[in-house]
């Protein structure tokens, strides 16, 4: 039962990811014009591939932050923390109880990204600087480039975080979970638009989406039932 249910969630969240990766793509083409933070970001993310590709990979690194993801998003559940070990072959955290958002909040939300950013806001709040704002941008490219190559690379081995979930649902929940952190961040990053103006859009592509696929399934049951009859 626990298995359909999770493919009837998935197949729910289809016409929501796909509303919200149309917003998306709105979004960030509204956003080229702002080019002092897209040069910046795209500086951070070319340095890291370069790092990615030429020196060791610093898979410690990386474990330690998706296990503190775990963690982090465990405790905003209300779950208490029992353990939590890192190495660069694997780690794990005890919870005193899980849900579907924490086991996949690792492979949608950037713990590093994230932890910049909280530093940045401290930084700017203490000693506010015209150079603090590239830096950040060259940095948030650097640490999601960081999130995104490392994961990919993990994603090669068996993860029992999405086969414990299922993957057509974790494939849905971690698509969701990365557009809607870039929804909400460009806007906020680059001037365009707002988080509020984004999410109604979403909203719409996403009734747009519901409707036509309801109006094609309503159309191939048609179909059938004409067939059946004659």
């Amino acid at each position: 039962m626990t298995r359909i249910l999770r493919w009837l969630i998935a197949l729910g969240l289809v016409p929501i990811c796909i509303g919200a990766t149309r917003a998306a793509f709105d979004v960030l083409l509204g956003s080229l014009a702002a080019r002092e933070f897209w040069i910046a970001f795209a500086g951070g993310v070319l340095a890291w591939i370069l790092i990615f590709l030429t020196l060791p990979k610093p898979l410690w690194l990386y474990v330690a932050g998706h296990e503190l993801t775990h963690a982090v998003w465990g405790l905003l559940f209300g779950a208490k923390v029992k353990s939590l070990r890192a190495t660069s072959k694997g780690g794990q955290v005890v919870l005193s109880h899980s849900n579907t958002l924490i086991a996949l909040a690792p492979y949608f939300f950037p713990f590093y990204t994230g932890l910049l950013t909280l530093l940045a806001l401290i930084v700017r709040w203490a000693w506010p600087h015209p150079w603090i704002d590239p830096l950040f941008h060259f940095g948030l490219g650097g640490t999601y480039a960081f999130h995104f190559t490392l994961t990919g690379w993990i994603l090669r081995i068996r993860q029992s975080d999405l086969s414990g979930e299922g993957y057509l649902l974790s494939a849905m929940v971690i698509w969701l979970g990365n557009v809607a952190i870039g929804l909400l961040a460009v806007p906020l990053l680059t001037g365009n638009g707002s988080c509020y103006g984004t999410l109604t859009t979403a909203f719409e592509y996403t009734g747009r989406t519901l409707d036509f696929i309801l109006h094609g399934v309503g159309h191939v049951l048609h179909r059938v039932a004409a067939m059946r009859a004659g």
